[in-house]
């Protein structure tokens, strides 16, 4: 596929990356319900860039508004500095685009699904069988579509975003349908086409997915951002606690409780659970009390921190808490 999009020169260091997506101030409103409240953004091209955010949190309608798909009422969105909407049709072949409800042509082969969609896009027809393989469905090329099961139709779904290799991704929870193993391929799979220099925008509920594979994330709450960042500033900034599971029976509560650095001792799974902001320290005297052996470390991840941020912007009055002033400048940037 890399043989569709010649690989962009990397930028001077220093030079800001060139913007592939620009959402200014875009809201939007169905009825009563405030979809999407204000929204500022940049994709930066060549980026993995995450919407992460509740159901109902507005991430599809965003996607659909990035896409061209479905008219903002306020603001203003720039893919590759044009106006997606009216629908562009200039557009549509730098673009990929899987949704939560594609659309195929369930009477015929995969094979023939996909090479229809190649067509339509003026792509080769060696781009086919090479998509096909890269989304796993080599086995399926003779499957009708209507038979294929709800994880397979969820492959060719995103098979047919990639098969005209499209500068700009969008994929809305790709791997919802996908068995473990099939959701780590379908990693690898995305990880290769950053390499090439593609920009994904990329919705999903799986908090483990979005740490290993996105630059950057935005976390949605009822239609307002309530944070902008890399995986790793967001868990580093955070203030969850490790985890430390000790096997029951090496420490009652009491004495886990009173060790230095300890801010909370639970019973879960099996396990007693010490809660801790200073780790190492905490490690050190289980260390000189009972050894480490059977000992398992929690850290903080970005499940943890989406999960603490949605509930304190939920509950904050009015809704969402603001982004701070550096998430600001980050949206802005």
């Amino acid at each position: 596929m890399s043989e569709v999009l010649a690989m962009r020169p990397t930028p001077p260091e220093g030079t800001p990356p060139p913007v592939a997506v620009e959402v200014r101030g875009v809201s939007k409103r169905y009825g009563e319900r405030q979809a999407l409240d204000d929204v500022t953004l940049r994709v930066h091209r060549g980026e993995f860039f995450g919407l992460l955010g509740p159901n109902g949190a507005g991430k599809s309608t965003l996607v659909e508004i990035m896409e061209g798909l479905r008219r903002a009422d306020a603001g203003s969105v720039a893919v590759f500095g044009e106006s997606p909407w009216p629908r562009n049709t200039a557009l549509l072949p730098r673009l990929g685009v899987q949704t939560q409800s594609s659309a195929f042509f369930v009477r015929q082969t995969a094979h023939e699904h996909l090479r229809t969609v190649a067509a339509l896009y003026g792509a080769p027809k060696t781009a086919v069988d090479a998509t096909l393989a890269t989304a796993g469905l080599t086995a399926q090329r003779d499957v009708r579509v209507e038979n294929l099961s709800g994880g397979q139709r969820q492959r060719l779904a995103i098979a047919s975003a990639l098969v005209h290799g499209p500068e700009l991704i969008f994929l809305d929870e790709p791997t919802a349908a996908l068995d473990p193993q099939a959701r780590r391929d379908l990693w690898e799979v995305l990880r290769g086409l950053k390499a090439e220099g593609r920009t994904i925008v990329y919705t999903t509920h799986h908090l483990d997915e979005a740490e290993a594979l996105c630059d950057r994330v935005a976390i949605l709450v009822a239609g307002a951002i309530a944070v902008t960042d890399s995986p790793h500033n967001l868990v580093d900034a955070s203030k969850t606690p490790s985890r430390l599971l000790l096997p029951l029976g090496r420490l009652d509560e009491e004495e886990a409780a009173a060790l230095p650095g300890v801010d909370r001792v639970t019973v879960q799974g099996g396990s007693l659970v010490l809660e801790t902001r200073t780790a190492g320290r905490v490690l050190s005297a289980v260390d000189r009390l009972t050894g480490l052996d059977g000992v398992q470390t929690r850290t903080a991840s970005l499940e943890d921190v989406y999960l603490d941020l949605t509930a304190r912007a939920a509950n904050a009055p009015g809704g969402p808490a603001p982004a701070t002033p550096a998430d600001a400048t980050e949206q802005q940037r």
